[in-house]
């Protein structure tokens, strides 16, 4: 902002052309309008403004400035030209034709396709669950894909896990186009690799690892009938697979038969259902417990005496 300020056409020789055609405000206008009325600026050319379209039209209406509006195509035909090529494209993307001349489109149609759809919920769930250990801040994310089948859609699913960990972090909405981007300014570090197989693991499934200061964490899921499920947390598989989707509340304790009683009483007095309830197997005398519930807890303290480590979100 204000690179070109009133200090650096000082700096400029006499009579100097501007020309900006970047962003608005890399200029500064009132700046510019004083060169151009003392000389220092002999004349500016500008498709960009601190404010568009711009209500002080004292440089607009400059005898030696040149303005046309941001946007390149702005006659009749052209606007009916990009509508009529953009028609197109998305029809040439919904039937499975190349994509000319669009950024992205690889990533565009492996997303569209139906089959990779429930794969992207799936790192989008599994993202969300990360972060609702890891918070904010500094982090190292692995993506892994197994599974032949996610050999062309992994590129899809770890962007998809990008999006769920940076979820309303943003005042811009998060999608596939843009989260690579927003994750490297919020300074996560990601790597992605894809397996055809591994001993001992079902096939097509997505391993998620996060390491920040607080911890490390590890998810493996999966899809089954269109439905993201979370198969393992943390080397812990479960019973019975858990479906990423609602309102979950997510604990981890000491085996104890006293521990879900304690944990529903909670629940209870505060008037909240428990619709579904899985568990995991015990490691070293600890196990992890999943609870589908209709609505979220208001106040997670009165579960903390009963839990080592707890959280909940909504998928």
């Amino acid at each position: 902002m204000g690179l070109l300020n009133d200090e650096t056409f000082a700096k400029c020789k006499k009579g100097v052309k501007v020309i900006n055609c970047a962003r608005g405000g890399i200029i500064d206008e009132e700046a510019l309008l004083r060169a151009l009325e003392s000389g220092q600026c002999g004349g500016a050319g500008l498709d960009v403004f601190e404010e568009e379209p711009p209500k002080n039209l004292s440089l607009v209406k400059h005898p030696n400035v040149v303005c046309c509006p941001h946007l390149g195509a702005s006659t009749h035909e052209a606007q009916g030209r990009c509508g009529k090529d953009i028609a197109n494209q998305i029809v040439d993307m919904v039937k499975g034709r190349s994509l000319v001349g669009v950024i992205n489109a690889q990533a565009l149609s492996h997303a569209m396709a139906p089959e990779t759809k429930p794969w992207i919920h799936l790192g989008e769930a599994l993202g969300s669950l990360a972060k609702a250990w890891a918070g904010q801040g500094q982090m190292k994310v692995q993506v892994t894909t197994l599974g032949t089948f996610l050999k062309n859609a992994g590129n899809c699913v770890a962007t998809a896990v990008m999006v769920g960990l940076l979820k309303g972090d943003f005042k811009n909405h998060v999608n596939l186009i843009n989260a690579s981007l927003f994750a490297k300014e919020a300074g996560l570090t990601i790597t992605t690799k894809h397996s055809n197989s591994m001993p001992g693991s079902p096939m097509n499934v997505c391993a998620l690892e996060i390491s920040t200061p607080r911890g490390s964490h590890k998810l493996l899921g999966s899809v089954q009938a269109d439905i993201p499920v979370l198969l393992e947390l943390d080397g812990a598989t479960f019973g019975h697979v858990v479906p990423l989707k609602g309102n979950l509340l997510i604990y981890k304790a000491v085996q104890n038969s006293q521990t879900l009683p304690s944990v529903i009483g909670v629940l209870a007095s505060a008037g909240i259902q428990i619709e579904s309830y899985n568990v995991s197997a015990v490691l070293d005398g600890e196990q992890w417990s999943i609870l589908s519930i209709a609505s979220l807890l208001v106040d997670l303290n009165p579960l903390r005496q009963y839990v080592k480590m707890v959280t909940q979100l909504a998928i």
